[in-house]
């Protein structure tokens, strides 16, 4: 990654046009990095509607996406639901959505060049028909966008709360509420830049969560994202002090069951659909590893 700093010689401006006219980007490039929390203002993480005044530092981390490769790959996808405007993936643990700090290849995106015929363009050729995402090592749905209407309306859903995402997972330890909801600030931890944490400086984050089962030494649990900040539900778990199972990065190093990565999915996605204006709703099943192990903890 490679950091620019500028120290501010104006004030009044919004931190978003004063950065895209000073990279050549376009505002929403630079929103995006703000909302991914890469943009600081005097070392705190700032929105993309920051006003700057004069003599304040500005710092930018740009992540790495120098020799990208972008070509289309033959990588086996399950795809729920696809038609003219939107695709519906189960994504596997494992791939990650697009390429980017150290990922160059054999992602999502590589694959949805593949199968797909088109995808929009408003992420660039970065992340081509990606409006959303979920870790490499989460399981579950994520919808595609086939074109840039599809896009617009798919963000605007997102942006707006009126879609759904459930996902389950498995925590360690027994949760004692029945359900709840997680509201705190997520921003990245200045510790390392690689993980978030729950900061005061951060931006809002809420997800409601409820038991479905509980297990003498795990819950299971249904998590509803209110926001869509990076690792939320990794990072509110730990915060609930029940991190997830498999989880090495946010919960505990040292784990009973050797997997892969977390216990999590992305199980239900609810959303109007762009051109035909009416809901529509997807599921998938727990993946035979996660399932493996509610079994052996029954």
């Amino acid at each position: 990654m490679e950091t620019k700093k500028y120290q501010i010689d104006i004030s009044g401006v919004r931190i978003d046009v004063y950065l895209a006219d000073k990279l050549g980007w376009t505002r929403s490039r630079v929103k995006k990095l703000c909302d991914d929390g890469f943009v600081f203002v005097n070392e705190k993480a700032a929105k993309s509607n920051k006003i700057l005044k004069l003599g304040e530092e500005v710092s930018l981390t740009l992540p790495d996406n120098k020799n990208l490769d972008l070509e289309p790959e033959n990588i086996p996808l399950d795809i729920v639901y696809q038609d003219d405007d939107v695709a519906v993936i189960n994504k596997p643990q494992g791939l990650t959505v697009h390429a980017g700090n150290g990922t160059n290849g054999s992602t999502l995106v590589n694959a949805l060049l593949y199968h797909l015929d088109n995808l929009s363009g408003i992420n660039g050729v970065i992340r081509p028909g990606i409006v959303h995402r979920i870790d490499k090592n989460t399981s579950g749905l994520l919808v595609v966008a086939k074109n840039d209407v599809a896009h617009i309306s798919l963000a605007k859903q997102l942006e707006d709360k009126t879609c759904s995402r459930i996902y389950v997972a498995l925590l360690e330890g027994v949760l004692k509420d029945d359900k709840g909801r997680v509201a705190t600030f997520i921003g990245r931890n200045p510790k390392d830049r690689t993980k978030m944490a729950v900061l005061s400086s951060g931006r809002d984050a809420i997800t409601d969560y409820k038991v479905i089962k509980r297990y003498e030494n795990y819950t299971l649990c249904e998590f509803s994202l209110k926001t869509g900040r990076t690792h939320q539900i990794r990072v509110h778990a730990k915060h609930l002090g029940h991190p997830i199972v498999g989880d090495k990065e946010y919960g505990y190093k040292n784990q009973k069951f050797k997997l892969n990565g977390q216990l999590l999915h992305a199980m239900r996605l609810k959303f109007v659909h762009p051109t035909k204006n009416c809901p529509v709703e997807f599921s998938c099943p727990l993946p035979d590893y996660f399932e493996k192990i509610l079994k052996s903890i029954k």
